[in-house]
């Protein structure tokens, strides 16, 4: 209980006090892209180093080479909450990501949201969730990076889910490389402890990226169950510590 209260409380303080850095980046947006980004992944990188290390869980990372220049769609598996404070603490190239539309509603955290670059769906919403995604290939040709998690929710530490295929439209469309990423471990923090947190070994494994010119070839319905068995395969291995 000790831990979750702590979190809380740093949660609520970090939403608080970032009001100068969010007005701070407002005054930037003249700047190149590459550089606006790293700018406003600055604070949100922070918070999740401090944040990972209040739960007492120990973070991995492989494959970090494996990340190439420019934008980038990262294709994820979706354990838990904590996958993005893990993947914001553990990759050094600034991303957005694509969540439902449900988290805009949360203060302070809806303007985190555009600062990154984040694109927000509305399930309820064929038309709109099509325009999101239209927005999502907008960014990735301007030079962002996206985050996507094709489940389309948390597995809970259980088996990974289907993965719907926008994602891998979204690659394919705007013409950037796929990085598979798997994520093992985030759902022993929080969802597998009645809502409590716990100290858990996490491990976050960045495959190799699959070039544009590879996969714009490929039927994307046939390259989302390759990219799912590679994540897979990666989550599944016998190389985490107990």
């Amino acid at each position: 209980m000790f831990r979750l209260i702590t979190c809380f409380l740093y949660i609520s303080g970090f939403l608080i006090y970032s009001f100068p850095q969010l007005a701070r980046i407002k005054k930037l947006s003249h700047l190149p892209v590459n550089q606006l980004d790293k700018i406003a992944h600055e604070y949100p990188k922070r918070f999740s180093k401090t944040f990972l290390k209040l739960t007492g869980s120990d973070v991995r990372v492989e494959g970090l080479e494996y990340i190439p220049e420019g934008p980038v769609v990262f294709i994820a598996n979706h354990e838990s909450d904590f996958d993005i404070p893990v993947l914001l603490m553990t990759i050094d190239k600034p991303f957005g990501f694509v969540s439902k539309i449900e988290v805009k509603k949360v203060p302070i955290l809806s303007s985190w949201l555009d600062a990154i670059n984040c694109i927000l769906i509305d399930r309820k919403n064929r038309e709109q969730a099509l325009n999101s995604m239209q927005e999502g290939v907008k960014l990735l040709k301007e030079g962002h990076s996206l985050v996507i998690f094709p489940e389309g929710k948390r597995s809970m530490g259980g088996p990974v889910l289907p993965f719907k295929v926008g994602g891998i439209r979204l690659a394919q469309d705007a013409r950037v490389p796929i990085v598979p990423i798997a994520i093992k471990g985030t759902a022993d923090v929080f969802e597998k402890n009645r809502r409590l947190i716990k100290p858990a070994h996490i491990k976050v494994t960045i495959c190799h990226h699959i070039d544009p010119n590879v996969h714009c070839h490929k039927d994307y319905k046939e390259l989302t169950e390759d990219i799912r068995r590679i994540i897979i395969a990666n989550r599944d291995a016998r190389n985490i510590a107990s």
